[in-house]
């Protein structure tokens, strides 16, 4: 047969059972935008800025509504009552993970962001109970948090006040916290492995927030045929996967089974006292995704949110004014600041969730999926569909958040000058797939932010007014613009 008209016939076909699986599902979802074959609503996605689009498309259809990435539909959740009523009051329905198509490449549903079912249970309850039982939220943790407080104050002192881009700082920092927890250890910013590691994290984030990373996960077959930067990665992650795999077999061979020094360790005792269960999900190859997933969400996502409140601080002086004033007042310049301080800095704590409002880190979640057939606002959502829930709608409810493109702490203070909680603050997402880190990169911010401003007056070499803290990209993550600071000491 001519190869032209198997071409059309293939085509022809992918048609037909576009518009068949169209018409049999889509009267069963909410309502949306008129998808194209093959694309779906791609031409009508602004890549660069989702959370813009999502909320124009939620203007038209409400507050519930489908949007089709290629074939795949998924439905969206705009503003705090659609996303407290999926996420929290039916959040075993609303609990499982939609793969991202490069998500499915890297951690192969292994781990514990991009696992589902008992999987993701056994896996989430083990980590959660390690952790704690190494103290996150208890002193031990508090402890390293604030050792890697005052190496952090201490590589900002070498900048010796001298213009700097604070990125790979910032990073060292939380990346530190982490591989004490995971590995026992923190290494110097110095440290050769370290940089090398750092490089691949800071890269990777950029490129998963860029425009060509949306258009993989949106047409996937680009990932496996086509080249570009989604191959850069790919790479990053197998390479870093590869230092885990080093560091697990250093672990193995040094085991003590009576005296876990880490996380990792703990994760080979239960995969030894498991090893006669064929259905175990402690094996290996979860080892290195759990860690990998560890490694990499416990250290950009509070990086960026620390790079990102230091240039907003530096536009506005004042709040810094006030901070260093709660800060003269409770701590003084002679301790290191703990987190049983926080209760008595309103408006300390004030501005650490602030900036966590205003920039909106991660504007659509983590994808959802819902775990079964599920009735939800009289339409059906099929098991298995794609739930994106919009925390950009949450955070900037201007109801909840008068004028919520304005950064002002005043948004978490009452009349009386007193820290004033919200339903609304929901960075770390909501329901039963909230961060598992949320506790850790609470005490990070307050404490790491907390201790900059003790030690340091920050100074743009620009009039800060003419500072732009529009992200570059707000595709995955929001991605502060690059700028320069120095660190002036008190």
């Amino acid at each position: 047969m001519d190869p032209a008209v198997v071409l059309v016939l293939c085509l022809s076909s992918l048609l037909l059972i576009f518009l068949w699986r169209q018409s049999s599902g889509r009267g069963k979802l909410p309502p949306g935008p008129t998808p194209l074959p093959i694309i779906g609503n791609i031409l009508q996605i602004d890549v660069k800025n989702f959370k813009n689009t999502i909320s124009n498309f939620s203007k038209v259809y409400g507050p519930v509504f489908t949007v089709y990435f290629g074939m795949k539909p998924a439905v969206v959740l705009h503003g705090y009552e659609a996303v407290k009523e999926a996420l929290i009051d039916h959040g075993e329905e609303f609990s499982g993970r939609g793969l991202l198509p490069i998500s499915e490449r890297t951690s192969k549903g292994l781990g514990i962001i991009f696992s589902n079912g008992n999987r993701w249970k056994e896996i989430r309850r083990f980590t959660l109970m390690t952790l704690r039982n190494f103290g996150m939220g208890k002193r031990s943790i508090e402890e390293r948090v604030q050792e890697e407080a005052r190496c952090l104050v201490e590589e900002l002192r070498k900048t010796k006040a001298s213009s700097c881009d604070p990125t790979f700082i910032l990073s060292c920092a939380p990346c530190n916290v982490i591989c004490s927890i995971i590995f026992q250890r923190r290494f110097d910013y110095k440290d050769q492995n370290f940089l090398t590691l750092m490089e691949r994290l800071n890269k990777n984030a950029k490129i998963i927030s860029s425009s060509w990373m949306q258009i993989c996960n949106n047409l996937p077959v680009i990932i496996d045929y086509l080249p570009g930067i989604h191959n850069k990665f790919l790479k990053n992650v197998a390479l870093t996967k590869s230092y885990i795999l080093e560091k697990i077999k250093e672990h193995q061979e040094t085991l003590d089974v009576n005296n876990p020094r880490d996380f990792i360790d703990c994760f080979l005792i239960k995969m030894e006292q498991e090893k006669h269960n064929s259905q175990s999900e402690f094996t290996m190859e979860n080892l290195v995704n759990t860690v990998s997933d560890l490694f990499a969400a416990g250290t950009e996502t509070t990086s960026t949110t620390l790079r990102y409140g230091l240039l907003l601080l530096l536009k506005h002086p004042e709040v810094i004014a006030k901070v260093q004033e709660e800060i003269d007042r409770v701590i003084g310049r002679q301790r290191s600041p703990s987190m049983q301080d926080k209760s008595h800095m309103p408006y300390t704590d004030a501005m650490v969730h602030e900036i966590q409002r205003y920039i909106d880190l991660v504007p659509s979640s983590l994808p959802h999926a819902v775990t079964c057939d599920i009735k939800f606002r009289n339409y059906l959502i099929p098991k298995g569909t794609t739930i994106l829930p919009s925390l950009t709608s949450v955070l900037h409810d201007d109801k909840e958040f008068p004028n919520p493109e304005k950064f002002d702490p005043g948004h978490f203070l009452d009349e009386s000058g007193n820290f004033k909680k919200s339903n609304f603050f929901m960075p770390f997402s909501t329901g039963r797939r909230i961060c598992l880190g949320e506790g850790l990169a609470r005490m990070e911010l307050f404490l790491f932010l907390t201790s900059i401003l003790q030690n340091f007056n920050l100074r743009s070499l620009i009039d800060p007014k003419k500072l732009d803290a529009t992200p570059v990209s707000s595709g995955f993550i929001s991605v502060p613009p690059l700028y320069k600071i120095c660190f002036i000491p008190v």
